[in-house]
């Protein structure tokens, strides 16, 4: 997590609402919640033996630290613009749909910020050696993307929003 506490982070505008939300209800309900489970360990006497006061310390150190990571990515998000996304060259916010000149399988990827990054539902990262790759190349292009398991050789056949 420390190396995107340095650098601007590029985020949709739906990807920076979700984590204003997650945010938002980690503050005003979660800490609330741990809090009271705080005090009813304590409630319990002798805290140096309290495997619920402990439990519950640990979980307010998480909650802490989530918070601030989310506070942090607030600081530093810089929301890709609707004008920014213009459909004939691979961007932040939109889909593209890729061919695999080997296989012949078709794949469609969002291309998201890292926060973002949810490859098993199609939504891969600007810094993913995919996302990179596709990043301003533009509709019939082809790529050859470096992968752990060799190499991929992709056709982009479509870029929508």
């Amino acid at each position: 997590m420390e190396e995107i506490m340095n650098e601007e982070m590029l985020l949709t505008q739906e990807g920076y609402d979700k984590i204003v939300a997650e945010h938002e209800e980690l503050v005003s309900v979660k800490r609330a919640e741990v809090a009271a489970r705080i005090k009813e360990a304590i409630s319990y006497g002798d805290i140096s033996e309290n495997a619920e006061y402990d439990s519950a310390k640990n979980e307010q150190a998480e909650l802490e630290e989530r918070i601030h990571e989310l506070e942090e990515i607030m600081r530093k998000a810089k929301i890709v613009q609707e004008e920014d996304m213009k459909g004939d060259t691979v961007n932040i916010g939109l889909k593209v749909t890729v061919k695999d000149l080997d296989t012949g399988d078709k794949e469609v990827f969002s291309i998201v910020g890292a926060t973002e990054s949810d490859p098993f539902n199609g939504k891969i990262s600007t810094e993913s050696s995919v996302g990179k790759a596709l990043i301003g190349k533009k509709k019939n292009e082809t790529v050859a993307i470096e992968v752990p398991d060799g190499i991929i050789n992709y056709k982009i056949m479509k870029i929508e929003k």
